[in-house]
């Protein structure tokens, strides 16, 4: 398998930023190798993950777990070499996202056209501005509950124009490795450019910290934009959702 380390590292990321953001909301829980944080009145994270590769005999438990709390996306890992996503599959899982797992390298800084204002977030105000503007830009609520805890951990931006909110972004570092998340421009202002300026300032940002990777998880509208500034593809991310006939009533 090409690039084991660098795949530990992007997954070690993104599922450790999961459980960050969980634990002070009580919201992360692990059962041996299962893990799933579901955060009330957020569309994030939502998840179920496994480090390891899942059996037949996982799935009456994962049933279970995703039963009783509705809305939990299974993100599975394309990196087995099993086809063990099959199991989910033939149990009333199907394919809700596909995404990519991509990484760079830092070791340059980007020019910056400065047409944009990023704001770290710090206050409780912020969160609120944030989190109102992120799901203009993804179609789904981050709880500002989620910010309010997590200020020292996580590295929350708000995005402006002039005195404008248009975006948002995230960085959550593990070690070396800074896991680039949430970037995002409302409609309104897309096509603009503004994306690909968010993403160089994040990349300076990271080098400033000491990261040495960037990861990210590219969905097809974004991946465009990271393959010009020379992230490359490390695997991919199927995410499965349980049927709506599968899930109890009420």
């Amino acid at each position: 398998m090409k690039n084991v380390n660098l795949i530990k590292d992007n997954i070690d990321n993104l599922t450790d930023f999961w459980k960050t953001v969980g634990i002070p909301l009580l919201a992360y829980n692990k059962q041996n190798a299962i893990e799933y944080c579901r955060i009330e009145n957020s569309g994030w994270p939502n998840k179920l993950w496994f480090k390891e590769d899942i059996t037949s005999k996982d799935l009456p438990k994962i049933i279970q777990i995703v039963k009783n709390n509705p809305g939990l996306v299974i993100p599975y890992w394309d990196v087995f070499e099993s086809d063990s996503n099959n199991f989910l599959e033939q149990n009333g899982f199907e394919i809700k996202t596909e995404q990519i797992g991509m990484f760079l390298k830092l070791n340059q800084k980007f020019t910056l056209q400065n047409h944009l204002i990023f704001k770290k977030v710090t206050t409780e105000e912020d969160a609120r501005i944030w989190s109102e503007v992120y799901p203009n830009a993804f179609g789904y609520v981050i709880s500002k509950d989620i910010l309010i805890q997590d200020y020292q951990n996580v590295h929350f931006y708000l995005v402006a124009i002039d005195k404008t909110p248009i975006g948002t972004f995230m960085l959550y570092q593990t070690r070396k490795d800074m896991g680039i998340h949430g970037v995002g421009v409302i409609p309104e202002m897309r096509r603009k450019g503004f994306a690909e300026e968010i993403m160089k300032f994040a990349l300076n940002l990271s080098i400033d910290l000491n990261a040495e990777t960037a990861h990210l998880q590219a969905s097809a509208m974004g991946k465009d934009i990271y393959s010009r500034l020379g992230f490359e593809d490390l695997f991919v991310i199927r995410n499965y959702v349980l049927k709506s006939e599968c899930m109890p009533n009420g």
